[in-house]
């Protein structure tokens, strides 16, 4: 609490040094003075250098940044060599992104540019609010795309996510997410801690990721935030975990001693060699380290003992004989210097940018003006032009202040000795097409030391012949998966829908694939139409049978007294009637289908007329016995053939003008079977189908009638009789017909009407002609013109 009376106590570094920052801060002095010794770059010209620890405090990195900003104090610049010394050029840093972020808000006001290493936050590439702010090390932004394509890349859908909370955390998991739904993935959790937080809050985080069902947790968190957490999941550890990181933590040598995190995988700067930094590093000669508070807390942190003046206070005192080249540190580990290199290449874009502005000519006969009084304004500008090549790297920004986003895939892999060491596995270059930008150089391990790549889904793939119906509740990558419906497949696995097959296809049993639908018809190869084909013939050898009979005893008197001309007439219709069944077996063409109807229509009419007319001929054979009668001049035989020939034409003039109208015509039937194709005959015109059959109906049922009639005439062999049975059977087949013809289904359709033809047809020659014949052939005593005229024989 402040009462604005007393000048509040200025904030202050708690905590042990991080020895890689001091590496990266001794990069930059490196880097300095080998500028200054260089005879190309800014010659003549000494560049000085002040460095400041913000102890990654927001508060001391403003306090600091305002004393850049009002100039350095008088005592800096009192030599006459010095152009204007005491104003700042340009800032190197910060580490982090939330104290980039203020100190960017500060300086940019006064123009001075500000080149950061470390600070990866996608939000410092917005130039309205941070003009003057410039990074060596890639955007945030780039690094969540290639995150989200490496999950994908390794088909993990369902993932756990933890940050930091702050910006570097909130920003990059915010980039992460947009990206992580473009790519299909889904997020199970999203944490956010800060080292500061409650270890009660860090419990939670620890629980969360304890309970969840995700394998792979992508952390875009800062090393010491990441720490924190891990260091409580140690303590009772959570089932295998895939760790995905961020360039913050996942190439931190530190890092490594967790060793539950073997075969994480992430997304590194890429490695360089400095030549001669290593040595520089390791130059702590006694009067450095007394100059340097810094480095003197190190040194006594890292050997345990204490130099000078701190000796009194503590009696193991530092005796020379440490030796920092064997030691162990951060600090002096040069075997992948990432973070360093960016800091080396901050450092020659400034100087860089000095260079153009001050300088005047090629390299080798540069030619610079010391005296010349610089503005901040002017390293700004130049910074946004600087293109050079260094240490095997180019060096430019783009429009946002960015460089090109270059990054190798890093794997933590165990080591024959036991140890964890980060391994480079690949690449990843943004400024490569789409697809193009991984390139894996060799085998991963993970989580566990296994060989295979983990799965992580929340729901197994739906295969082929089934669809996804999401989960209620829960995000996309939660579903069931549900068998296609009749009908429908799907081809692909994870297919959101199912699809109809085409019209003449069926799917499969897997319902992954459409194959033809089999064509139905009633073929003359299956049984059914075989035995249909044998009845035909046999009906139709059965009339020439009878018709052979009736003519090896056509002067016999039963073939005589019962119209021998009308019985040939009938037995010749039969034998087409039969023989007409034949036409509705095989497959339908244009030709069989016209045929097969008006065939069966024509020779039926022709078929009813002849036992019409023997039906007249016995009633006007009653009559004409009768005294005073001559009925039968008037139904001769010239008439019975005219009755005959009338009744069939008004058929055949049917059926001409149905086939000149609307013919039958073959068509395949999608509709009564979804699984198959009936090929039949469509009926062209249903009046003329029913018309014809109508006709025959009507002149059946009047034949039956006059039978009726006739049926108790005397005589011994009364035909009348035979006929009634003949018609009786004719009626009920085709009245039984037109229900199970129109219930029938596909090539059944047919079969009942060669059913109804054949039935009908044997009942006729049964009826009329089978007691003719068996008296004909086995009683022929019975065959006498006595015997037919004996009226009181039964």
């Amino acid at each position: 609490m402040h009462n604005y009376t007393i000048i509040p106590e200025l904030p202050r570094c708690t905590g042990s040094i991080d020895s890689r920052e001091l590496r990266l801060s001794h990069t930059m002095v490196f880097a300095i003075e080998e500028i200054n010794n260089s005879t190309e770059l800014l010659p003549g010209i000494t560049l000085g250098y002040q460095i400041h620890d913000s102890c990654a405090s927001v508060p001391l990195a403003m306090q600091v940044t305002f004393q850049l900003s009002n100039g350095l104090d008088p005592v800096f610049y009192t030599s006459e060599n010095c152009s204007q010394s005491g104003m700042v050029m340009a800032i190197i840093g910060e580490s982090g992104s939330t104290p980039s972020i203020s100190m960017s808000r500060i300086i940019s006001l006064f123009d001075i540019p500000q080149v950061s290493h470390f600070a990866t936050c996608a939000c410092l590439s917005d130039k309205q609010q941070y003009p003057s702010f410039f990074r060596t090390i890639p955007s945030d932004k780039f690094q969540a795309d290639a995150l989200a394509k490496l999950i994908k890349h390794f088909g993990w859908t369902w993932i756990g996510a933890v940050r930091s909370d702050s910006d570097y955390g909130n920003n990059g998991m915010a980039s992460f997410l947009d990206a992580a739904q473009k790519e299909g993935i889904c997020v199970e959790y999203s944490e956010s801690f800060y080292r500061t937080h409650p270890r009660s809050r860090i419990q939670r985080v620890a629980d969360v990721i304890r309970r969840s069902t995700s394998t792979v947790i992508v952390a875009f968190a800062a090393s010491g935030d990441l720490r924190i957490l891990l260091e409580e999941l140690s303590l009772e550890p959570s089932p295998p975990r895939q760790w995905i990181g961020s360039e913050a933590w996942v190439t931190n040598p530190d890092m490594l001693r967790f060793s539950f995190c073997a075969g994480a995988i992430g997304f590194g700067i890429e490695k360089s060699v400095i030549p001669g930094l290593r040595e520089f590093l390791l130059d702590l000669s006694p009067p450095k380290l007394a100059a340097s508070p810094l480095l003197t807390e190190f040194w006594e942190d890292a050997f345990n003992c204490r130099l000078g003046t701190n000796a009194a206070i503590d009696g193991n005192v530092c005796d020379g004989t440490e030796n920092i080249k064997t030691l162990q540190d951060p600090y002096t580990d040069t075997s992948q210097l990432r973070i360093s290199n960016m800091v080396y290449k901050a450092v020659y874009a400034v100087a860089h940018a000095i260079h153009n502005a001050v300088c005047h000519g090629t390299n080798s006969t540069a030619q610079c003006d010391k005296f010349t009084r610089l503005e901040s304004k002017q390293v700004l500008n130049q910074l946004k032009k600087v293109n050079f090549y260094k240490n095997g790297y180019d060096v430019s920004f783009d429009a946002n202040g960015d460089p090109v986003a270059r990054y190798e895939l890093v794997n933590w892999q165990k080591s024959e000795s036991g140890n964890i060491e980060m391994v480079t596995v690949g690449h990843y270059d943004a400024s490569l097409l789409a697809g193009q930008e991984f390139h894996i150089i060799r085998n991963l391990t993970w989580v566990d030391g296994l060989k295979q790549v983990p799965v992580s889904v929340c729901s197994d793939s739906c295969p082929p012949g089934t669809r996804k119906v999401l989960q209620k509740g829960k995000p996309i990558c939660c579903y069931d998966c549900i068998t296609c419906p009749e009908g429908k497949i799907s081809n692909v696995t994870d297919s959101p829908e199912c699809f109809l097959c085409p019209k003449e296809f069926w799917p499969n049993a897997g319902r992954n694939t459409c194959f033809p639908k089999p064509i139905e018809f009633l073929s003359f190869d299956e049984v059914l139409g075989i035995i249909l084909a044998a009845f035909s013939v046999g009906g139709a050898c059965l009339a020439i049978i009878t018709a052979a009979v009736f003519f090896r005893h056509r002067t016999s008197p039963i073939v005589r007294a019962n119209n021998s001309e009308l019985s040939f007439l009938l037995l010749f219709s039969l034998t087409l009637c039969f023989l007409c069944s034949l036409t509705f077996i095989g497959a339908p063409s244009d030709w069989s289908c016209m045929l097969r109807h008006t065939a069966f229509g024509i020779t039926f009419v022709l078929c009813i007329s002849c036992v019409l007319g023997k039906t007249i001929v016995v009633l006007m054979a009653f009559k004409a016995t009768l005294p005073g009668s001559n009925v039968m001049k008037w139904f001769g035989p010239t008439q019975q053939r005219m009755t005959v020939v009338s009744f069939t034409f008004i058929q055949v003039l049917i059926c001409t003008i149905w086939l000149v109208l609307h013919p039958p015509f073959p068509m395949k039937n999608l509709t009564t079977f979804k699984e198959r194709i009936i090929l039949e005959c469509a009926l062209g015109s249903a009046i003329g189908f029913w018309v014809v059959l109508g006709y025959i109906g009507l002149l059946a049922l009047f034949c039956f009638v006059l039978a009726v009639l006739a049926r108790k005439l005397p005589d011994n062999f009364n035909e009348a009789k035979l006929i009634t049975f003949s018609m009786l059977i004719f009626c009920a087949v085709w009245i039984t017909f037109i229900p199970a013809y129109v219930s029938s289904p596909g090539k059944f359709t047919v079969a009942v009407e060669i059913f109804a033809i054949l039935a009908s047809s044997f009942g006729l020659i049964l009826c009329i002609f089978a007691p003719k014949c068996y008296i004909i052939l086995f009683k022929p005593e019975k065959n006498t013109k006595k015997h037919l005229m004996n009226k009181n024989q039964s």
